[in-house]
Parts: C-alpha cells; structure tokens; sequence
C-alpha cells in the first residue's frame, strides 16, 4: 500500500469544518435505532482523523499549514470536551452515621434526611448505624426478619421512591444504601464484607462493614465503623483501621484491594477524641463557638498529619459542635459523675483514587491524570434535635460527577398487552448483547414502592417460564394465579443473580382487578355496612 504525502493527505483528505465535527458528534449521541446511520457517520469520522494523523505525522513547526491544522485540532477538542461534559452523570448523596446507643427508631428523620427540600432531591441514601440493639433474642430476631432499623427507614424511604439496594449487619453495625428507581439498573456488581476487631477479632461489637458496587461503571466503596473507645486507645484505633482495610477483599472482583476502588467512603463512630486541653477549656470552647480552638487537638487531625495510610483520606470542617457525649434527650453533654470530654467521634471522610499515567521516558515523574469521579461536599453537619441517644447523627451531602460507562440498561422489560388479574400475563424482555445471564435470574413484579429486591408481588425464573425466544426479544409468562386480584400500579424488575442486582426496571403500568373479585369485596362491604348499621340501632335502643 503507497504512503500517502502529506500534500497529498491534505488534498485527499475531505475538509473538517466545525460543522462536521459537530455532526459527528451528533452521530456519536443517536440511539440503538439509527444505529446503521450512526455507525456509517463513525466510520467516515475515523477515515478523516485518520487521514489527518497520517498528514500530522510528517508537518514540521515549519510547514505553512502547522498552525491552521492546529487550530483547527484545537477546535475540534473544544468541540468534543464540550460534548462530553454535556454526558457527565451526577449523583447527590446524602450520607448518614449514627450511633443509636440501642435505642429504638425516633418519630422522625425529616430534617436528617432532608426530605423537606423539594429543590434538593437525593439520588441515594448511606445509612451507617453503630450500637444497634443486639442483644441474643433481638439479634437472633433480626436474623429472621428485617431488624426495626431496617424497616423504619424502608417505611420512609419506599413511597418517595427509593429502595434498598443492598445492606449488612455485624451485630450493633448495620449499613444500609437507598437508591432512586432510575438508578438501580446501573448499580451492579454488589458485594459487601465485614471484619471483626472486638476481642482480638473474635467478637463483632467493634470493627467494619462494607459494600462495594459499581456505579454507572465506576467502583464506589461505602466502609462504616465502630473503633475502640477511650482517649488513650489512639493507637488501637489506627491499628484496627489499617486491619480492616487489609482484611477487606472481594471475591472474584477485579479490585484487588479496597483502597482500589474510584471511591471510598469511610465513616461511623471512629472514637477519636480531643488530647491535651482540659474538660472546661473545651466547653468554654464550644459555648463560645471557637470550634477552631480544638481542631489541632483532635486525635483523627493529628493522625492525618503522621500516618501515611490515612493522608488521602478528605473530610470537611468540623464546623458543628463534638457530637459525643450528651445526656439523653438532651443537648446538654455529659452531666453524670463520669464527666466525658467532649469530642468529635461521629465523622465522615472519603478518598479518591489518584490515576497515574505512566511516564513516557526513563526518568520523568509519572504524571497525575484526570480523576475518574469527581466528589463535592455541599453539606456536613450534625444534628441536634434527634436526643435517643448520647450521640449526635452526622450527615454529609455529596454530589458525585462522573461520566458514566454505561448509559443502557443490561435488560429492558416490557408488559405484553393489557394485565388484568385472573389471567395469563406475559412479560418481553431483551438484553445486551454481552448480558452474562444466568439460570438462576428471575423477572419479578413489584408495586411501585417497593422496599428491596426480594419484595415482589410474584416472580418466575427467566429460563423455566420462557415461552418464544427471538432475536430481538425474549417473552415469560406469569401465571393468572399469582396476580393480584386487587390490580393496581406495578413495574417489571429483571434481577441478575451473578450481579446481585436489578439490572432492568420498566415503566410503571396498570394491572386491571379481577372484576369478579371486585364485585365480592362490594358486596361485604356492603353486608358489613348494614351490619353495622343495625348494631347501633340495638345500642341506641339499648
């Protein structure tokens, strides 16, 4: 094949205006359905660019046309940056931890989970919860049914629209990860963990528990922990910390340690306290709000400063006041004979993982590329009014930037026709083409606020129930006995088992009452009326 001269590659090569870079562009962003025109567009784009490099190759600084082409480089990469910021995905999170000292749920969580700002709705929830109530006949109960915690914030959380994708337990230590529907098909991959550090490692009352997932193609680690008490166990703390980081692997994931993944979220009851300056010296601090006073003294600030393990770890201001140790039902701090020191025990850190490019030449510096995710604190705050417990609940308000991976659902589902209950109903469903399916993968139906993936309405295993399978698309029967009689509104969830996730959730559709049904009901509450009736008119005559 002849090389091309680079007057030649210019005259041959068709002139890129602007306009057909923002062309290409266009093509890059069209759906699956004009995929023939779109591919046709990326292939004349490729043809171009690579003309252009075979021109680019041979222009020296000297040529005439260096600084035109450029420019007209230049150009193009406004173009494209500009078009690939348009995609970035974010995600606002709000993150909690609270040790409950063994208290029940309180009425409440507005204000803590800030569901009284329309203006600023979460895409997800992190709930970590320390000293959750774990004595033998509670734990043994929870181990059965969901624990009272659990079913509080589901109760809350469900009928706005979210639902728990995923949690864990380690006795007192309890996680929990809320997440908007539209977000639970590109949440995959999810994995969690836990490490013991109370009694040598023998008993769960302190240590870590971890989920890990992937997040629009991006791996997100959220760590809660309970750390050893006491200010003079400083050293136990960062010594059970640094185990728990080495301790905590995932099975058959590709990242072979947890400080591997984009981000990781590390917070709970981490017990460091405030050295040095005395019991008054630090209420006068507080009352005077010269929270500044204290911040140098803080164990976790100072290990920070040392410990090389803990140095890419952020966290915000500590602008509120030490959420450790209050009275109960109070925001007074610690009035019995123990007199606790006041400190900041409740705290929330992140860290990001540096990507290094790999240096070019022997002996250069290997340069520090763009961060995969983006993370920004809007909010970090404790809050005062939630008294159950002699600790104060800590929340951090996140905003994650990233440019999704994956912007396709691995499975879109579909209902068949009209649903009425008492009948066959048949659900069409088609998947990627890499879709690692499985035999133990299920299609469930859910009511619209439903709470977590295992509750369903009904379900059937994709393989068992497949009644035609095409090309393009899939179909699975329902059968009419397990239908609601009732009808209502429903979605469609398809759950990967090798994923551990829902990775396909449809439209909400209606599915129309059993008429027959209908009409009983009717009728009790018809016969139950006049029943009624006719009790109090004997009362009255009574």
């Amino acid at each position: 094949m002849e090389s091309l001269e680079p007057t030649d590659a210019l005259q041959d090569l068709p002139s890129i205006s602007l306009l057909d870079l923002e062309n290409a562009a266009h093509f890059r962003s069209r759906s699956a359905s004009v995929s023939s025109t779109g591919s046709s567009g990326r292939f004349q784009l490729r043809q171009r660019v690579a003309q252009l490099m075979a021109c680019v190759e041979d222009v020296s600084s000297d040529d005439e046309i260096h600084e035109e082409v450029s420019r007209t480089v230049d150009e193009a990469f406004l173009i494209c940056g500009k078009k690939q910021k348009d995609k970035l995905q974010d995600i606002r999170l709000r993150l909690v931890t609270w040790n409950v000292g063994t208290a029940s749920p309180p009425p409440e969580v507005t204000s803590l989970l800030q569901l009284n700002s329309p203006d600023q709705v979460m895409d997800m929830y992190v709930i970590g919860l320390q000293e959750v109530n774990s004595r033998i006949v509670n734990f043994l109960s929870d181990l059965a049914f969901d624990d009272p915690w659990s079913i509080f914030f589901m109760t809350v959380l469900s009928p706005l629209g979210y639902v728990k994708v995923s949690s864990i337990r380690m006795q007192g230590l309890l996680l929990l990860i809320f997440a908007k529907h539209a977000h639970l098909p590109f949440i995959r991959d999810i994995k969690s963990q836990f490490t013991r550090t109370g009694l040598y490692g023998y008993w769960g009352n302190k240590g870590g528990v971890t989920i890990r997932m992937s997040l629009y193609g991006h791996t997100v680690c959220f760590m809660n922990c309970h750390l050893p008490a006491h200010m003079e166990n400083l050293e136990q703390r960062l010594d059970d910390f640094e185990h728990i980081l080495e301790m905590q692997q995932f099975e058959g994931e590709r990242i072979p340690s947890i400080l591997d993944h984009d981000v990781l979220f590390w917070f709970g009851d981490l017990n460091f306290r405030i050295e040095d300056y005395g019991l008054h010296f630090i209420r006068e601090s507080i009352n005077s709000s010269r929270l500044s006073l204290l911040w140098e003294k803080d164990q976790l600030n100072m290990a920070k400063k040392k410990e090389a393990f803990l140095q890419e770890f952020i966290e915000g201001p500590l602008k509120f006041k030490p959420t450790y140790k209050f009275d109960l039902y109070s925001n007074e701090y610690d009035t019995s004979g123990k007199k606790r020191k006041p400190a900041w025990t409740d705290r929330i850190l992140w860290r990001v993982k540096r990507l290094l490019r790999p240096a070019s030449n022997a002996g250069e510096v290997p340069e520090e590329e763009e961060e995969a995710i983006s993370v920004s604190l809007h909010n970090y705050d404790s809050h005062m009014s939630y008294g159950i417990s002699d600790h104060k609940p800590v929340t951090g308000t996140f905003e994650l930037e990233m440019r999704p991976l994956m912007s396709v659902p691995l499975v879109v589902l579909r209902p068949m026709g009209e649903w009425s209950a008492g009948q066959d109903a048949t659900v069409s469903y088609s998947t990627v083409p890499e879709f690692p399916g499985s035999a133990w993968d299920w299609i469930a139906l859910y009511k619209v606020t439903f709470r977590h993936p295992n509750d369903y309405v009904m379900y059937a295993w994709v393989q068992d129930n497949e009644i035609s399978s095409g090309e393009d698309a899939k179909q699975v029967y329902l059968g009419a006995e397990e239908l609601p009689a009732s009808g209502g509104e429903f979605l469609l969830g398809y759950y990967s088992h090798m994923m551990q996730s829902i990775v396909g959730l449809s439209q909400p559709f209606k599915v129309q009452p059993n008429r027959t049904a209908t009409e009983m009901d009717l009728l009790q509450d018809g016969v139950g009326g006049k029943e009624k009736f006719r009790t109090a008119e004997l009362l009255n005559d009574f």
